[in-house]
């Protein structure tokens, strides 16, 4: 229940789309006893390779503060070292690497097929120890894809932990999920999403953590999630300054998405071009949601600017948000 558009937006965020505090903390202390386990598997597990403890990252959205309810996964990058191993370009493929291992340490060689490191036997690696450590005994683990997955039973998130390796250039190669090797730096997502709040006043966060209920819960095909806040940040950007107010800056969202869904959209990484790969018609599904969300909240607006009627206005962004956006009281 709220009286104005402003107190039901504060109401929103604090009881459906922010994280919960005390879940927060809890799993930032699972988190980082996890990190002290994996620092202990070249000692501790036999035949595991060295580690690169510095280049080890916290990454994905909840690394960045866009992480939404419920809290679901946690994101982890395990930096192994290279041990004199080197990278080289697929010679066909330019997005795909390959690890070379003839001069490296006997633990990488255990894990290549003629010398080249295979992702999927690293990651596996990852799964088998564990399933050693004993506070993980009756969890659940496994690969799916580039990760070993952990999921424990006494929390409500899982976490995706992803080997990885620190090159000379300055990005990282993780699993391509076909035991190969493919290029990427989250560190310069999480830049460029905390210089752009910073940016910004802090009113990027915020916004992002709606804007992502609303494509979680009301868009057909729902954007994944990466590139919905890249497109977010290409929004804020676009603009020399954002609206005190949130809902205004919502609605300009919604008047940009209708038109930004149909073009490429670069990797502000500069590794992977363009990431927009939904087909033509999932474009113009998505526009189209997108400008019938603004135009109610045109209307949204109007009756809380031009018409001093709070009521309607609520109502109007509840037709956006759904049931769990507050009343008015």
């Amino acid at each position: 229940m709220a009286t104005t558009v402003n107190l039901a937006f504060e109401q929103f965020k604090i009881d459906i789309v922010n994280l919960l505090k005390s879940d927060t903390e809890k799993a930032r202390t699972s988190r980082d006893w996890l990190i002290t386990q994996l620092k202990d598997f070249p000692t501790t597990i036999m035949d595991f390779p060295l580690d690169y403890p510095e280049k080890h990252i916290k990454y994905g959205s909840f690394a960045r503060n866009t992480k939404i309810r419920p809290l679901d996964d946690i994101d982890l990058m395990y930096c192994l070292h290279g041990s004199n191993a080197y990278y080289q370009q697929d010679f066909f493929d330019s997005k795909k690497y390959h690890i070379k291992t003839e001069n490296s340490s006997t633990e990488l060689k255990s894990l290549s097929d003629e010398n080249i490191l295979n992702s999927i036997k690293v990651v596996n690696k990852i799964v088998k120890s564990l399933s050693t450590v004993s506070n993980y005994s009756n969890a659940e683990i496994k690969r799916n894809q580039e990760a070993a997955i952990l999921n424990l039973s006494s929390y409500t998130w899982k976490f995706d932990i992803v080997p990885c390796f620190y090159t000379v250039s300055g990005f990282y190669l993780i699993p391509d999920g076909n035991g190969n090797w493919k290029a990427t730096n989250p560190i310069l997502d999480q830049n460029n999403t905390s210089s752009t709040n910073l940016n910004y006043g802090g009113k990027v966060l915020p916004l992002i953590r709606i804007l992502k209920y609303w494509n979680t819960n009301f868009v057909s095909p729902k954007i994944g999630s990466y590139l919905f806040e890249v497109i977010v940040l290409n929004f804020v950007k676009s603009r020399s300054a954002l609206d005190n107010y949130i809902d205004c800056n919502i609605r300009d969202f919604f008047n940009y998405l209708q038109n930004a869904i149909f073009y490429d959209i670069q990797d502000p990484k500069s590794i992977d071009g363009n990431i927009n790969d939904l087909t033509n018609d999932q474009r113009l599904r998505i526009s189209t949601k997108a400008q019938s969300c603004y135009e109610t909240a045109l209307t949204a607006i109007d009756f809380e600017v031009n018409q001093s009627n709070q009521e309607k206005a609520i109502e109007n962004w509840g037709k956006i948000f759904g049931d769990k956006f507050p009343t008015y009281e």
